[in-house]
């Protein structure tokens, strides 16, 4: 992995190409947690080949852009989670439930927890071997985090929801076992959900997530977020209501989203000594940020973090943006790390 300073990174999700799946079927108003096949626009038969070119491509702008730890763009997927979560043994997917979740209380179709809850066999293990024989720079993997899987289902089988959440951590432990001895070089758990329940997420999910990433030596990441810019676009919370305890966790990274919340940074105090991947690109503005603009956010978090534990980033995953915006905010990133940086080696000098 890349050791130089302000060394940039994504959280996860890349735009797939409009001829590749429909937006429209995977839902405008909330991120589908049951599988949504029909979403994909190429016939079952080519489906895989199709991805393949597809993450190539997400591959591709990736390095033209400069980041320099890549993911696969999750192109394969059609959420975040859904595609791990539905693939468990006790899980049933096929026959979901509606449960009301969310600030709002919204309706939401979920998958259902009817039995305990195991790994059955690797999900992940053929992306990571795919974006690691693509790419020369350092990989991330992404995995949906066990608080989160919990609160995106409709609990049928366990009268203890803490020992559910622990099953989900043991799950997702076995695939990131597997995801590094494919060569992942970083390993990242995406835990939105801990915002909504910040009581419950004390209670248990610290011990969850370090159950999930215990004994790995690849690098190891969680993202906390404020949800995709373009189902959540005011965004007035400006803090973490649950941040400062991962720092008591065995996860290196915290991820978190800055930009479009206008994040109160003097709370990534809390999170030393981790390194924290900083969310500096705002994915709900339209407008292409400049390098000028990212490198005074970058200069703005330095005032709190010490540049070597600081790892520029896009707010969220960039699933839901146009591609051609995608691919200039990722430019813009790069370069005003790039400026930063420059910056920072001069006064080294």
């Amino acid at each position: 992995m890349s050791e130089r300073p302000l060394s940039s990174t994504v959280v996860g999700s890349y735009p797939q190409p409009e001829w590749l799946i429909d937006r429209e079927a995977l839902g405008s108003h909330s991120v589908p947690r049951v599988r949504v096949s029909q979403a994909w626009r190429i016939p079952e038969q080519h489906l895989d080949e199709a991805q393949d070119d597809a993450t190539v491509v997400a591959i591709r702008d990736m390095e033209r852009a400069g980041i320099d730890t890549i993911t696969d763009g999750e192109i394969r997927r059609e959420s975040y989670s859904n595609r791990f979560a539905t693939a468990l043994e006790g899980i049933d997917a096929d026959s979901p439930a509606t449960i009301r979740s969310g600030t709002r209380g919204e309706p939401r179709t979920v998958p259902r927890i009817v039995g305990p809850v195991r790994w059955r066999s690797p999900v992940e293990v053929r992306d990571v071997e795919f974006l690691r024989a693509h790419t020369n720079r350092a990989t991330k993997i992404t995995l949906p985090g066990p608080f989160t899987m919990a609160q995106q289902a409709s609990n049928e089988a366990y009268d203890d929801p803490d020992e559910l959440v622990m099953d989900l951590a043991a799950a997702v432990n076995a695939e990131a076992r597997a995801l590094e001895a494919a060569g992942a070089d970083v390993i990242q758990l995406d835990e939105p959900w801990l915002r909504n329940d910040p009581e419950a997420a004390r209670r248990i999910a610290v011990a969850a997530i370090d159950r999930a990433l215990a004994g790995l030596t690849a690098t190891t990441a969680v993202h906390l977020c404020f949800g995709y810019a373009a189902l959540v676009r005011d965004k007035h919370a400006h803090r973490y209501d649950f941040l400062g305890e991962l720092s008591d966790g065995i996860a290196q990274q915290i991820s978190v989203e800055a930009a479009q919340p206008r994040l109160d940074l003097g709370q990534l105090a809390e999170l030393s000594p981790k390194v924290i991947v900083l969310g500096v690109l705002d994915l709900g503005d339209p407008e292409v940020e400049s390098a000028d603009i990212v490198a005074a956010r970058i200069r703005a978090a330095l005032r709190h973090v010490p540049a070597e534990r600081l790892v520029p980033a896009p707010d969220c995953g960039m699933k839901y943006l146009p591609r051609e915006r995608a691919f200039a905010k990722l430019r813009a990133l790069s370069a005003g790390a790039a400026l930063v940086r420059a910056e920072l080696l001069g006064e080294a000098a």
